[in-house]
């Protein structure tokens, strides 16, 4: 199994580069367990670059040594703190494929993931990153479901999926400001459906509400209002929304109930 450290290093974010060397190496020539030991001291070191040069000099020169398949995941690892994430990519790949049944295929995995994840830009961009992060971590958790990597995809899938459901909020939100309410009940409705775990069902909730009151569609804005407050009582969306069905005279003061919370005869409603 891989080293502790390297475990332990793989589960946090990306840091700075350090110990680049100049881009023509010199021929390593040695042993295998030298040359392993030579790269894994490097990447100690955070000389990521050196690192690999040192464990691709193994490879090539031991290609059917078990140390030469060890290498191409400290290669995969290096790239990956160097951010060459397309190169570390491609490692992955290479080795996903050569080596199925192999014991650390389960890091492998996951790093494919880890090079999506770190490169999840904010929500106002294009989520391609965040979808293939989303598509990686599940694979890991489906694949994998006792990895001690699998409990952090978990997290890690959670948190981009919530990002992807942040990305249909703000387009929403753009078409709701300009009066494109269908479109807007659209993305809200894709949220409610598809992302039923994530943190923006509550503002999912209230943006049908205000999209079909806009639209004249009275029972079916009483009824996002009633799942909202169903689930979300003491939600600050609950109680805009609570807000906007008074002032336009759905309901009256006393159907609010103790707390905030509709009454039970204001739930019969819906």
């Amino acid at each position: 199994m891989l080293k502790q450290l390297f475990v332990m290093v793989g589960l946090v974010a990306v840091l700075a580069v350090t110990g680049c060397s100049s881009s023509k190496k010199e021929p390593l020539i040695g042993e295998v367990d030298n040359l392993y030991n030579k790269g894994m001291s490097l990447l100690e070191d955070k000389k990521f670059t050196d690192s690999i040069h040192a464990f691709e000099e193994l490879e090539r020169q031991h290609p059917y040594s078990g140390w030469s398949t060890r290498a191409q995941i400290m290669v995969a690892f290096a790239q990956y703190r160097l951010e060459q994430y397309d190169e570390s990519l491609f490692t992955i790949e290479r080795f996903i494929r050569l080596h199925p049944g192999h014991e650390d295929l389960d890091y492998m995995y996951y790093m494919r993931g880890m090079n999506h994840y770190v490169r999840i830009s904010d929500i106002n961009r294009d989520q391609g990153f965040t979808e293939e992060a989303s598509k990686a971590f599940q694979e890991v958790i489906d694949r994998f479901p006792n990895s001690r990597y699998s409990r952090d995809a978990g997290l890690k899938l959670t948190l981009t999926i919530d990002h992807i459901a942040g990305k249909e909020m703000e387009v929403g939100r753009y078409y709701q400001k300009q009066k494109q309410y269908l479109a807007a009940i659209n993305r809200f409705k894709r949220v409610v459906d598809d992302y039923q775990k994530t943190l923006q069902i509550p503002e999912a909730l209230y943006r049908l509400t205000e999209s079909y009151f806009s639209l004249g569609l009275d029972d079916q804005a009483r009824r996002s209002a009633a799942v909202l407050g169903h689930n979300y009582p003491d939600s600050d969306w609950y109680k805009h929304a609570y807000k906007l069905l008074t002032e336009n005279g759905y309901l009256e003061e006393s159907d609010l109930g103790l707390g905030g919370k509709v009454s039970k005869g204001f739930k019969e409603l819906f």
